[in-house]
This record gives structure tokens, C-alpha cells and sequence, in this order.
């Protein structure tokens, strides 16, 4: 099922994962429809989802620590808002790509841009 899409309004909706795959507290990297996203169950069990690497350097978010809704780059110590994709301080300089995404039918699903220009990230 990874990857299954669905279409609704202006986004492509795709299964990424099992819900329970993904426990509170941690961060699932995945590829999806060409780009690399990390997937955070916060500790409230809440789902954020955002591009895999920092906006600094290329590094992994997915092996950084997550501190409520903020993810702490594991290279140079960034940290990102996930409800935003703002930056919260230095080295940061650009905002994180943020997605929408849930639970739906047992799957964490993420909204994806579609093919013909439609949304590409949720601030």
C-alpha cells in the first residue's frame, strides 16, 4: 500500500505508512513521490510530516530530536517549528517545507502537490 493516492480538492493524499508503525515520540523517514519526508508522532500523539533535510546543510531530520512540535537538526543544532516550518534560530535561514497529514483507514497519509500545480505545503 505504500504510496496508494487519493485525490482530494487540490491535493494527492498518500499512504506512507501504517499508523501504528510509528510510535509517540518518533520520526519515520520516507520517500514520497520523488521526495524524502519525515514523518514525527509527537509525544501527544499528534502526526507532523516535512522535507527530510534541513534548509542549512544536508542533513537528515529524521536523526534529530524531537522537542514537542520543534525538530532539532542532529548537524549544526537548527531547529524547526513543525506547525510552521519556520526556523527558530541559528543557522537557519529558510522555512521547512510542512505537509498536511493524518490518519486515515489505519494509514498515516500525507497531502502531496499535485502533478498540475496544486497545494505544495501547509503553513
Amino acid at each position: 500500500m505504500m504510496g496508494e493516492r487519493t485525490m482530494s480538492d487540490s491535493v494527492s493524499w498518500v499512504s506512507v505508512a501504517a499508523a501504528d508503525a510509528l510510535p509517540p515520540g518518533s520520526i519515520l523517514s520516507v520517500r514520497v513521490l520523488g521526495r524524502n519526508l519525515a514523518i514525527y508522532r509527537l509525544v501527544n500523539g499528534e502526526l507532523r510530516a516535512s522535507d527530510n533535510c534541513c534548509t542549512h546543510e544536508e542533513a537528515s531530520l529524521a536523526d534529530g530530536w524531537l522537542d514537542g512540535h520543534v525538530i532539532e537538526c542532529p548537524l549544526h543544532g537548527g531547529r524547526f517549528d513543525l506547525d510552521t516550518g519556520r526556523g527558530l534560530c541559528s543557522p537557519i535561514e529558510r522555512a521547512l517545507d510542512v505537509f498536511a497529514v493524518k490518519v486515515l483507514d489505519g494509514r498515516i497519509v500525507v497531502a502531496m502537490p499535485c502533478p498540475d500545480g496544486g497545494l505544495s505545503t501547509v503553513a
